[in-house]
């Protein structure tokens, strides 16, 4: 019993590890397109925040002997492909601020569906993953004023 706690302790935090890694490469992806410096800011201060959760995912996942895993190479590829081809048409604010958006919710959204779907798991792990979720919250009321 003990194996499969730690099992799907392990799964979640990769999962979590996967999440920010896809949000904090959206926002390196979206960077080069964002001409005002406060909404640059803004971004540089959530991709600062994600790397701080998950420094604490893989101090996590270290206590179970795992290394984080890295997104793999072609899901980074198209992710940044994806970006370039909404941003090559309109790279307003308010379009990048939508692209965000729309990112941010599915990453809640798997966030509490991590939380609601694993009540065994420790609580140091819930609480990164609450962390995150109201984390991601917080961004999206920064985003809509973007909008």
């Amino acid at each position: 019993m003990k194996d499969d706690k730690s099992k799907s302790e392990i799964d979640i935090l990769n999962e979590l590890n996967k999440g920010i890694k896809m949000g904090m490469d959206s926002i390196s992806n979206v960077l080069e397109s964002v001409k005002d410096d406060d909404f640059k800011q803004i971004l540089l201060s959530q991709y600062n925040r994600y790397n701080e959760i998950l420094n604490k995912v893989d101090k996590n996942l270290q206590k179970f002997n795992k290394v984080p895993k890295e997104l793999p190479a072609m899901q980074k590829m198209m992710g940044s492909i994806e970006v370039k081809l909404n941003t090559t048409s309109d790279n307003s604010i308010s379009h990048i601020a939508e692209m965000m958006l729309q990112g941010t919710n599915m990453g809640i959204i798997k966030g509490i569906k991590l939380l609601h779907n694993n009540s065994d798991i420790s609580d140091e792990t819930k609480d990164i993953l609450k962390e995150f979720v109201d984390y991601q919250e917080e961004c999206i009321e920064i985003l809509k004023k973007y909008l």
